[in-house]
């Protein structure tokens, strides 16, 4: 695993907008009908469920049974050119602290190397998720967080998906990013890049 584009925490909900708008009519009656009885805005407005969102509380451990892994997390930061850093080593994987903490409002970003020095690494089989397969995140609060997958994408590392990974969201989720594709000797570097989009559920 080498780079992964330039991480943002910043909100990039500016690139776009959603404008919602209504309109509705009505027809007279042809005879006149008592007024029904005053409803409150409150209750006449539909009940929205609130997303599931934790408090922040920092990442000690990643478990993904579907594939294996139960792994410790280590900080990673932005290197010299603003891209991100990597683990040192094939373990553990690691907690990029300029993301959200796993299962705060937002995208918490986990990396790791797929193989290592010859020898899999923590995320070797993170191509073979699915979605609704579970990523449980244990958090020094002494909580987990537990996601479940919606999307498993391979894109060429010219291509890294940015905005889907780093952009702004209305509710919790994460994204594990790890080496693929295939080998390129004269660079030591996998040409594509694995990412699993995952939504806290619990």
């Amino acid at each position: 695993m080498t780079r992964y584009g330039r991480a943002r925490r910043t909100s990039l909900s500016a690139l776009a907008a959603l404008l919602l708008a209504g309109c509705g009519s009505a027809a007279a009656a042809p005879d006149p009908a008592p007024a029904p009885a005053a409803v409150s805005a409150a209750a006449a407005a539909p009940t929205v469920a609130a997303p599931v969102v934790l408090t922040a509380s920092e990442p000690l451990r990643v478990r993904v049974p579907a594939i294996g892994v139960d792994s410790g997390l280590v900080d990673l930061g932005l290197q010299a050119d603003g891209s991100l850093e990597v683990p040192a080593e094939g373990f553990p994987a690691g907690w990029f602290t300029g993301s959200p903490t796993p299962g705060e409002r937002g995208p918490a970003v986990l990396a790791g190397h797929v193989d290592w020095a010859g020898s899999p690494g923590v995320f070797a089989e993170l191509a073979q998720l699915a979605p609704g397969d579970a990523v449980l995140v244990d958090r020094t609060d002494g909580s987990t967080a537990t996601f479940v997958v919606t999307l498993v994408d391979q894109v060429a590392k010219a291509d890294f998906p940015t905005e889907e990974v780093y952009g702004d969201l209305g509710h919790a989720g994460l994204r594990l990013i790890t080496c693929g594709g295939e080998f390129d000797g004269s660079t030591g570097d996998y040409l594509d890049d694995v990412v699993v989009y995952a939504d806290l559920v619990a």
